[in-house]
This record gives structure tokens, C-alpha cells and sequence, in this order.
């Protein structure tokens, strides 16, 4: 006879079989990032090019397939490489030199676009993979000496604490700037882990560091805002489903985060600590940011069936999800978005609904190495999401660029010098109302040097905002800069929310001047800077109406 007891403890192992394997094919994700110097050795334009495979938590020797291509502003092919390697749990670079030639001579003048593609397949199995499996990284980079647009003088918005020095402007914005990091991990799930042993993939819950400790190292850092953003799942002390878990501990762990970022608000004013939660998984899902949750959100279940968390949330369910987001008014953020198989709606990549453009107000567009243990904020290994973000645009999401460090070891906010910018109304304090307020206005813009500033306006009005417009109008990309750095190009893009087609370059000019076609429109802009940093406004919204003759 099969005893009850006996039966639990079949249970017990099978669940915790499951969910070791769930586990780990829930956090198996290819990584590569290419880095490519803005501009070429001291002798010339040559230079090296330098791409990083990561793969964490598979189980098998993986064939990485890559190519690298050089486009010329008119998308030309300027050079092209292509290889393979072998990549098994330690993460393997490749250098790509290029001698500066294109065509057999000196390549001409302009700004290039690197753009690598890469995918990985088990070494053992035939075949290649879809398309879900391509990771796309592009960079821009200059050759020879490029003409700098000439940048309207624009006086650099307040920076909170900060003393700034810049050209004066013939008017001001009614802003400051909060610099943050809104995507970071610490000891209560898989972050935390100490600079002289932090490795990927590390297991949840192993590092001492929890949110007290993050938020005194990111203020003492500079930075004014700090979210720790922690993976629903991992509160159960695993990657996968823990049997033995106790749901009340959970909640119990979750709840004492957000004490802790009371607690430093409290006796730090002037800077922001948010406990926030990184909802979902890579297989099959995406990552996403939720800002002001008060409760655990989840679906795993111990071995008695009792859910781990305070409200079920079914895995990879983003159409529920945003439903619920939405009756809550919680504010999301799409974390190093993937340009295709994530984030499913109605069975569509990045699908759209109203609820998830309700909820959702950010987009990530550059993400440091998740495991960088740099502290000189040098680190070369970051990842470029403005493809991703794009689609969500074109989809009809009305969401502003992010730009975040990811951080799984100590070093919240120290890896590099990318940083979010959040405007805040001048006179008005720091709080996590005003600090949402300003991500549901889409009053943001990414940088990756936390010196400068871009800010778009269209018609005057801020960008962020949706607005009904007649006849023509002028949009005018602000930029200042602490250090005196100056911008070495500048795009301004546009493209119509809802059309799933691509976004275009509009104009290379700070100050440009159009007449809409009648319908629905939204245009950003994008600068970089003469040492290769770039910046990205949040876009503006236009609804063109049609001329009555």
C-alpha cells in the first residue's frame, strides 16, 4: 500500500525536479554585446572592435554564430565579419579589427553604424535557430572629422545638489533633474553579490547586500534615485519552485524591503530608495519593471499548494497582467526588451493593448553588464534595447526611453556613467508620488553620461505629452552639458504608434520644422556626443488634424 507520507515525499521530489529544471530554463538567455570605440587609435581610423558572449545556466555546449556589420550613413556595407565559436559557462570575447579602409581606400568622413547579430545553438543539434534566438546590437561610431550640428544655447535644467555651468539660454524649463538607476538587484533575490566573487547566474538569496545596503552605496554614489528592482520568483529562496517554502516568510521578506526603503527615505531626504519588482522570465516571457507595487506578485506554489506570494499573477499571462496593473495604477518599465519573443499579447510579440500602454511608461534602452563588478563607472560591456523600443512604439505603446545598470553585484549605479533623468517640477520635493508622476507624464530621458541632458519640445510643449496639432510644426532638441562636452550628431526620429512598421530619420537638425500628415505621429530625438556617449529624449505624441480648405 502506498502510504500518504509516501506519496508527499513523491511529490516533494518531482516538484523540486521540476522545479530545478523550470528554474534554470527560465533564466537561460544568450547575451552578447559589442563594443566599438566612437573613434579610431591615435594613428589613424583604424580600430578594434570587441563582441562578448555570455550564456548563463545552460546545460550544453553552445555554436555561437555571429556577424558583424559596418554601415555607412547611407547604409551602405563598409566591411563585413562573420565567425563562430564554442561558448560553455565562461564568457568568451572576440576582437574584430578594422583597418579604417572601405572599398579598398581610406573610408570617407561621416558617422558609421556597427551593427552585430548573433545567434547560439546547441553544438550537437542540426539546424539553426529562429528568429527569437537573434540578439541585435548597434553602435554608432565616427570617422574622420565630422561637422557638429550647431545646438541652439539651451540653459542645463537644475541638477538636485549639483552647481552647473553652461551657455545661457533665452529661456528655461520649469524643471530639475533627479539623476536615477530604476533597474538593480540585491540579496533578497539573485543581486547583492560581493565585487571579489560576483559571477552570473548567482543563486537567490546568497548574497548578505539587500536594499539598506544598496541604496547607502548608490547615495553615497551620486545618484538620487535607486530602485531595487527584485525578481518576484526568487522569494522563495530559488530560481525555480522551492517545495518547502513558506508563503509567509515570502511575504514576510517582501514587505520588509519596503520598510527598508522607507526607513532610508526618512532619514535621507533629497534622495529616492524604491523597492519595486522585476515581474516575469526570459523563457517565453520578458522582463518588466513594476514601480509601486505594495504586494508580491506571483505563481509559484510550495508543495501544498499554497501560493507564494500575496496575489497570483499567472507567469508569462502579460494581458492579465496589465489588466491588474492598470486597476491598480502601477507603473511598469520594459526591462532589455528583446525585439521579438517577449512580452506576448494575443499571440504577438510585444502586443499591444490598452491596458499595457496604460501601464507601462518605460522602455530601457541601454542596460550595463547585469554582472559587471566595475566601480570607476568605466565598464565597456552595455547593451543597446533602441530597436526593441522602437517596436513598442510603432505598437502603439506610449513609453520613454530608460537607461539603467542592471546591477547583480555591489557596485548599484558604479559600473558606468549611463543614468535615467527624471524631471520633477521646480520647488517640489523628491517622493515617490512626484517621482511617479513624472514616469506617468513620460517626463524622462536616458543618458549614458550623467553630465548631460536632452530635452525635446515640439510646439513648446514638453515632451512626454500627447497633443492634438493643426497645421505646422517645430520640434526643438535641448541639450546641455556639465563638462562642456559637445554633441557630435544628432537624429530626430519619427514614426505612428499602431502601424507595426519601422521608425524613420526624419532630420539631422536641433530645430526642425514639418507639416504632419493628418493622423497620429511620435517623434524623439537622439544625440551623441563627440566621445561617443549618447543620449535620448522621451518622444512627443502628436494627433494632426486635417487642414479645412
Amino acid at each position: 500500500m502506498v502510504t500518504k507520507s509516501l506519496l508527499r515525499a513523491l511529490a516533494l521530489m518531482l516538484a523540486l525536479c521540476a522545479g530545478a529544471a523550470a528554474g534554470g530554463a527560465d533564466h537561460r538567455e544568450f547575451d552578447a554585446t559589442l563594443h566599438a570605440p566612437y573613434h579610431g587609435d591615435a594613428a589613424g581610423e583604424a580600430r578594434t572592435f570587441t563582441i562578448a558572449f555570455d550564456y548563463p545556466q545552460v546545460d550544453a555546449a553552445q555554436l555561437v554564430i555571429w556577424g558583424l556589420d559596418l554601415l555607412s550613413a547611407d547604409g551602405r556595407v563598409a566591411g563585413q565579419w562573420s565567425g563562430a565559436t564554442s561558448l560553455f559557462r565562461d564568457p568568451v570575447s572576440i576582437d574584430v579589427r578594422w583597418d579604417g579602409m572601405a572599398e579598398g581606400a581610406a573610408a570617407p568622413a561621416g558617422i558609421y553604424r556597427v551593427r552585430l547579430r548573433a545567434w547560439s545553438r546547441d553544438e550537437n543539434a542540426a539546424g539553426t535557430v529562429g528568429p527569437d534566438d537573434i540578439v541585435e546590437q548597434g553602435w554608432d561610431i565616427a570617422v574622420g572629422r565630422v561637422v557638429a550640428p550647431p545646438m541652439p544655447p539651451f540653459r542645463m535644467l537644475p541638477r538636485h545638489g549639483a552647481a552647473t555651468s553652461v551657455a545661457p539660454a533665452t529661456a528655461s524649463l520649469p524643471y530639475t533633474v533627479f539623476l536615477g538607476n530604476l533597474h538593480s538587484q540585491t540579496g533578497h533575490s539573485d543581486g547583492g553579490g560581493e565585487l571579489t566573487n560576483c559571477k552570473s547566474a548567482q543563486q537567490a538569496q546568497s548574497a548578505l547586500a539587500g536594499p539598506a545596503e544598496a541604496y547607502a552605496y548608490a547615495s553615497k554614489r551620486g545618484l538620487d534615485i535607486l530602485v531595487t528592482s527584485e525578481h518576484n520568483h526568487m522569494y522563495d529562496g530559488s530560481s525555480g519552485t522551492e517545495p518547502s517554502a513558506d508563503p509567509l516568510a515570502a511575504r514576510n521578506l517582501f514587505r520588509s524591503g519596503l520598510d527598508a526603503a522607507a526607513r532610508f527615505n526618512a532619514g535621507n531626504p533629497g534622495f529616492l530608495a524604491v523597492y519595486g519588482l522585476e515581474w516575469g522570465v526570459i523563457d517565453k516571457g520578458g522582463h518588466m519593471n513594476i514601480f509601486n507595487s505594495p504586494e508580491l506578485l506571483g505563481w509559484e506554489r510550495n508543495g501544498d499548494g499554497k501560493l507564494l506570494a500575496d496575489i497570483l499573477t499567472p507567469k508569462n499571462d502579460y494581458a492579465a497582467l496589465y489588466q491588474l496593473m492598470r486597476k491598480r495604477n502601477w507603473v511598469g518599465q520594459f526591462n532589455h526588451p528583446a525585439r521579438s519573443g517577449q512580452f506576448i499579447v494575443g499571440g504577438v510579440p510585444m502586443g499591444y493593448s490598452e491596458d499595457g500602454d496604460h501601464a507601462m511608461a518605460l522602455c530601457e534602452v541601454v542596460n550595463t553588464h547585469a554582472f559587471s563588478v566595475n566601480t570607476s563607472e568605466t565598464e565597456t560591456r552595455r547593451s543597446n534595447y533602441e530597436l526593441a523600443c522602437n517596436r513598442a512604439l510603432e505598437a502603439g505603446f506610449h513609453v520613454a526611453f530608460s537607461s539603467n545598470q542592471d546591477n547583480h553585484c555591489a557596485n548599484w549605479g558604479a559600473s558606468y556613467t549611463n543614468r535615467t533623468g527624471v524631471l520633477i517640477p521646480a520647488g517640489s520635493a523628491l517622493t515617490q508620488d512626484s517621482f511617479l508622476d513624472a514616469l506617468r507624464a513620460r517626463r524622462v530621458f536616458a543618458t549614458m553620461d550623467k553630465g548631460s541632458q536632452l530635452v525635446l519640445t515640439a510646439n513648446g510643449k514638453l515632451m512626454g505629452e500627447r497633443f492634438v496639432n493643426s497645421g505646422s510644426l517645430t520640434l526643438l532638441a535641448h541639450f546641455a552639458s556639465t563638462a562642456g562636452k559637445a554633441v557630435s550628431s544628432l537624429v530626430v526620429f519619427e514614426g505612428v504608434p499602431g502601424r507595426n512598421g519601422t521608425v524613420m530619420e526624419l532630420s539631422h537638425a536641433p530645430s526642425t520644422t514639418i507639416t504632419p500628415s493628418p493622423g497620429e505621429h511620435f517623434y524623439y530625438a537622439r544625440v551623441t556626443q563627440q566621445d561617443g556617449n549618447m543620449l535620448w529624449s522621451a518622444p512627443v505624441w502628436v494627433t494632426q488634424k486635417a487642414v479645412v480648405q
